[in-house]
């Protein structure tokens, strides 16, 4: 069922104003995106049958890592592809938390802060990897939001329970099905490694914080194995592509005030709603765009690109005796028409930003959609 409200609804409540409540140019830019998605401000294209002569317009998505309606498509295409990379082995679920002493420093260089998180993270599941002379491997996903939109960064990972030794061959650390390295000890490490990163690359800021970052236990969460690897990237991607809130989670739009759905985890994810200004609600969204090219999915160890390349196929044979065929492109059949259920939606006509010719707007048998 499609959503009542969307984002663009509250940014269309603000309008100009947008401008001063404090946002840098590259928020600005991605609310914009947000604003003119699936609008004909980005031109669009007219499919018609070829049975029945229905007449389609469709108008082009903004393709915003941010938008809540492009990610869809993204989100199946990265579970295909990584589907094809799976070993038969447990995987685990780990996520690893920032305390809220790093919010301020969040804010103000979130490049920094961010990129440290995955550093210390790979490295801690890495040493107690190496422990065991193993050469493991990670996926992780950063979502930086609580559930009421303030900040709250954190990487969701997948990690193998095993790795690869010197030899090549796939070795299990554990076989009891519980958790591969003592959470508390995953704990420790994984503060002790970020704060030694923040020290080499920002030592005044590290010094500044220092008491607070040493000053209670952070936070690592661990599940135990998923029930088969088929269902771990199907796990994971419900990760890959969130943002911050989705349509479904916005009540109401009102001239001055949005509600807004969230499950409050303090108390047993009771679900509860939040009133808040325009200018408040843009804002929390906001702490949430990412500075510009910054990759929030990383891969690993035997999980990275360059290991896919040379070494998967022959570890996935080792252990299947399949050897993994390279994937051919394969040609998207044409869309049936909804209309008549048997011609096909052929592409008329493309246009831009200045909309579809007036003469086929209003056409009997036309339908709006929306286009990737």
């Amino acid at each position: 069922m499609q959503p009542r409200y969307e984002i663009r609804d509250v940014l269309d409540q603000l309008g100009d104003g947008i401008e001063q409540i404090g946002l840098n140019k590259w928020q600005l830019r991605t609310l914009y995106a947000l604003k003119k998605c699936r609008t004909s401000s980005l031109g669009g294209h007219i499919d018609a049958c070829d049975e029945c002569g229905e007449i389609r317009i469709s108008y082009n998505s903004c393709r915003n890592r941010h938008c809540p309606k492009c990610q869809g498509n993204n989100r199946e295409e990265w579970i295909a592809a990584r589907e094809r990379e799976l070993l038969p082995v447990p995987y685990f679920h780990v996520v690893f938390t920032l305390p809220e002493a790093l919010n301020a420093l969040a804010l103000h260089d979130p490049q920094a802060v961010y990129g440290v998180l995955f550093e210390s993270a790979w490295q801690t599941i890495s040493v107690f990897s190496k422990s065991k002379k193993l050469k493991s491997g990670m996926i992780a996903v950063l979502h930086t939001w609580g559930q009421n939109l303030s900040l709250h960064p954190h990487l969701h990972c997948i990690v193998p329970g095993g790795g690869v030794d010197v030899n090549g061959r796939w070795q299990a650390l554990r076989r009891d099905g519980k958790f591969l390295f003592p959470v508390k000890a995953l704990s420790k490490v994984f503060r002790g490694k970020y704060c030694h990163l923040l020290q080499i690359k920002s030592p005044d800021t590290y010094q500044s914080l220092r008491a607070e970052l040493w000053k209670k236990p952070w936070v690592v969460y661990a599940k135990r194995p998923f029930g088969s690897p088929s269902s771990v990237v199907e796990y994971l991607g419900r990760y890959t592509h969130k943002v911050a809130i989705s349509h479904h989670r916005l009540r109401e739009v009102g001239d001055s005030e949005v509600v807004i759905d969230y499950k409050d985890y303090r108390q047993g994810g009771m679900k509860k709603q939040m009133r808040l200004r325009h200018v408040d609600f843009i804002k929390r969204f906001s702490l949430h765009i990412l500075p510009k090219r910054f990759v929030k999915i990383r891969h690993y160890g035997i999980l990275s690109s360059t290991w896919k390349r040379e070494k998967l196929v022959e570890l996935q044979y080792q252990m299947t005796g399949i050897r993994q065929e390279p994937k051919r492109e394969e040609e998207k059949p044409l869309p049936r028409c909804e209309s008549c259920g048997k011609g096909n939606m052929q592409r008329v006509l493309i246009f831009d930003e200045r909309g579809p010719p007036k003469s086929q707007i209003g056409a009997g048998h036309t339908r709006h959609s929306c286009s990737r």
